[in-house]
């Protein structure tokens, strides 16, 4: 039984498959250019929003903090912070600008068969929420809780962004091997524990806990009496008297906690992941599956090489960003596994000449 052919492509299907496409890749700049603002501690270079000292220009910004910093030396903070965090905000709205297109097109082509609608409606509603807690990130003083939110965020939205190329592009097509499709509970497993480690990644960046262990493999002797669970998971309500929470609001034991449990969670993310990649290497019987399944532990063990290097290094700037980035390679990775092993499958059939 053959299937049925499928509806030529409109010019408006394929120009939503180039947006998503363009998209797509806004989107891993945009993280890239985050991660770079908040581990170069710019998060604070523009102190309002949307603007930057008033202005929406960087150059007038750049301007104005120097004019009166030579008047009043110090009174604002350094002119060139004020870069990563506007060029940051202007990829983002750029972002927001292509996800508008991308849910009207995907409206146009509403009847079309197979076009996706509700996920590119919640890519809008993600997106304007993504830009409310980037105003709150500044408004709120590098809140923890907000900055993490954040993160998760822009992770999300790369993440949604690829299924929704991926489906646009209707990949994968078909698969003939079936015997992947028992892996469906181990993969959410894997993938609900990197997520968690993500969120846990990001609670260590927001409170500045990355440097607070500087051996391995688990922190320096005696770590075990300065764990404070209490204090180190508050997610709301940081008693402290300072006007922001830059450089972080918590006493070391809290941040020691948080930094270990940091450590815990990729350590139950690499089991995890190995197992599964182990399972799609013996059950899979398709080159497809078992490439995945390499591409899979090849990004486990580059973020593993980059969290010991932060460590070893003592978090320099350029692996700290490959890091946060490498993570939502994973997350993304895992997610497309899932998707590809749920495609309709189907028994090899012989080809006409009698070759299998």
């Amino acid at each position: 039984m053959h299937p049925e052919p499928r509806q030529p492509l409109t010019s408006s299907q394929l120009w939503l498959r180039r947006v998503a496409v363009l998209a797509l890749i806004l989107a891993a700049g945009v993280i890239i250019l985050g991660a770079w603002t908040r581990l170069s501690d710019a998060g604070l270079g523009c102190p309002d929003w949307p603007g930057c000292y008033g202005h929406l220009d960087v150059r007038k910004a750049i301007e104005h903090v120097n004019e009166q910093n030579a008047t009043s030396p110090g009174q604002l903070r350094e002119a060139h912070k004020t870069v990563p965090e506007m060029v940051h905000r202007y990829f983002a709205s750029t972002l927001g600008l292509l996800i508008l297109i991308i849910a009207a097109l995907s409206l146009v082509n509403r009847k079309r068969e197979k076009q996706p609608v509700k996920l590119p409606l919640f890519l809008v509603a993600l997106v304007i929420f993504q830009g409310l807690l980037g105003m709150w990130t500044v408004t709120m003083g590098l809140q923890p809780t907000i900055v993490m939110l954040h993160l998760l965020g822009g992770f999300t939205t790369l993440t949604l962004l690829a299924l929704l190329t991926a489906r646009l592009y209707r990949w994968p097509r078909f698969l003939n091997d079936c015997d992947v499709r028992s892996l469906r509970t181990l993969g959410g497993l894997a993938l609900v524990a990197v997520v968690l480690q993500i969120a846990l990644g990001g609670w260590t960046t927001a409170n500045y806990a990355a440097v607070v262990c500087t051996e391995l493999p688990v922190c320096e002797d005696g770590w075990v009496d300065h764990i404070n669970f209490e204090d180190a998971f508050v997610f709301w309500g940081h008693e402290h008297d300072r006007p922001d929470y830059e450089f972080g609001v918590l006493q070391n034991d809290a941040r020691t906690t948080i930094h270990v449990m940091h450590r815990f969670g990729a350590l139950l993310v690499t089991v995890m992941v190995l197992l599964l990649v182990a399972r799609i290497l013996t059950r899979a019987r398709s080159r497809f599956f078992r490439n995945f399944g390499l591409v899979i532990l090849g990004l486990l063990a580059v973020q593993i090489s980059l969290g010991i290097s932060n460590v070893v290094f003592s978090v320099p700037l350029w692996v700290a960003v490959s890091h946060n980035f490498v993570a939502v390679l994973l997350l993304i990775s895992l997610v497309l596994f899932i998707r590809a092993i749920n495609v309709k499958c189907a028994a090899r059939h012989p080809r006409p000449d009698g070759q299998p």
